[in-house]
């Protein structure tokens, strides 16, 4: 009888220990199955070993997630951040072979960042020196290159770029490319500048020098010698005026925007181009100019007193100076439908070819150089108009024919113009 009990409870205790394992080992494998669907199916923590376990591998899946998206999203923001930067970014593999660009570089490479995905970078982009800057593996410095051909129908202008290699990853490299058209372009103008200020000074400097060796070496009776001393004044008064209009311009570039609430009238304004306008006339030695003023609205501009009158006088001489003598000048004040207003000077001179319009406010461009230097003209009085008229917010505009005489007029913003208000009457 012992014996059949002790045989009894040891089978009890086998086929409880085999229910055990079996039912432990169904827990690990639902424990599988549910980690194959991911850490969201994962039951709240359970009874036993496996539950403690599985708990444990939720928290785990769960932070793992949490990075993945975490790292996503900042992969994100960082693929944006190039994506909206001025500058263009490609990405080379190790074949140099495209992987990602923004859209800066395709515009300015001329490819398209899904077709030409995994495509050879320097069969898209066949310039010579941009071909051999990339295969020479030598990327101290950046190489200039023309746009190529499919960039330029998109912008319609020619472009050049800067394209700088980052080698990173073993044998991937990154481009960065700049625009420098602009650049190019400010140091083509500075030159520019540069020669003609040179040219401009040293041709009355050469006069001048010439008079003085004259003055220096030769007996001259007192008529030749009051005649060169007139020559030699002319001279220094053509370059004093050329560096005050100099000195204008880097006012103009350097001085912070001029107040609105500063009131001039503009009849004053007008009187004092006026007296300017017939003195010129007087002094280029012709028939006098028939100019005549109309203003049709007492009014007060508002701005640098100073720089308008730069400005309206600059255009009226302008006028005096290209319009032969005895030709009509007419000087108009209106106000406009939309409330604001315009100065116009109309002259009747020779007129002015279309192509050299857009090119009159450059510094030192002159349709007749000979005509502007006898007249005392610098080069440079649209200029100062065109900055004076930015820095007002005024538009200049500027209409003209061959034969027909030109059209110059400034027409300023509506919070720029106010009635004229009688003396001791504040705003």
């Amino acid at each position: 009888m012992a014996l059949f009990d002790w045989n009894f409870a040891a089978l009890g205790a086998w086929v409880g220990g085999l229910l055990w394992v079996l039912l432990d080992t169904w827990r690990a494998w639902r424990l599988l199955q549910v980690l194959r669907t991911g850490a969201a199916a994962l039951p709240a923590r359970g009874a036993g070993l496996w539950g403690e376990l599985a708990e444990r591998i939720r928290h785990q899946l769960s932070a793992r997630d949490r990075q993945a998206r975490q790292a996503e999203t900042r992969l994100a923001e960082f693929l944006a951040a190039i994506q909206a930067s001025p500058h263009g970014v490609v990405l080379l593999d190790e074949q140099g072979r495209i992987e990602w660009c923004n859209q800066t570089a395709a515009a300015q490479f001329g490819i398209d960042p899904e077709r030409d995905l995994l495509q050879h970078l320097s069969n898209l982009v066949r310039n010579p020196a941009f071909v051999a800057y990339l295969a020479s593996w030598n990327y101290s410095r950046d190489v200039v290159i023309d746009a190529p051909a499919s960039a330029l129908a998109r912008r319609g202008a020619p472009v050049r770029l800067s394209v700088q290699v980052h080698p990173y990853a073993g044998n991937r490299r990154m481009l960065l490319m700049r625009d420098i058209t602009a650049l190019e372009q400010a140091e083509a103008m500075r030159r520019d500048f540069v020669a003609n200020v040179s040219h401009e000074i040293r041709t009355p400097l050469t006069v001048l020098a010439g008079f003085v060796e004259t003055l220096q070496n030769l007996p001259l009776s007192p008529e030749e010698r009051a005649r060169y001393l007139t020559l030699m004044g002319q001279q220094s008064q053509r370059m004093e005026t050329l560096v005050n209009d100099l000195l204008t311009l880097s006012r103009l570039e350097g001085n912070a925007p001029p107040p609105a609430h500063q009131w001039t009238p503009v009849r004053a304004l007008i009187a004092h181009c006026e007296e300017e306008a017939r003195g010129l006339s007087g002094r280029l030695g012709t028939r006098p100019h028939r100019l005549s003023l109309e203003i049709d609205v007492d009014s007060e501009l508002g701005g640098a007193p100073v720089e308008l009158q730069s400005a309206m006088s600059n255009l009226l001489c302008n006028a005096v100076r290209y319009t032969p003598g005895g030709g009509a000048i007419e000087v108009r004040w209106q106000l406009l439908s939309d409330g604001r207003a315009e100065y116009v000077v109309q002259d009747s001179g020779p007129g002015i070819a279309a192509e050299h319009l857009p090119r009159l406010t450059e510094r030192f461009y002159r349709i007749d150089r000979s005509r502007s230097r006898e007249t005392g003209g610098t080069g440079l009085g649209l200029a100062i108009v065109k900055h004076v008229a930015q820095r007002h917010g005024a538009e200049l505009r500027i209409e003209s024919r061959v034969g027909e005489g030109s059209r110059f007029s400034l027409v300023f913003p509506t919070a720029r113009v106010r009635p004229r208000r009688p003396v001791g009457v504040s705003a």
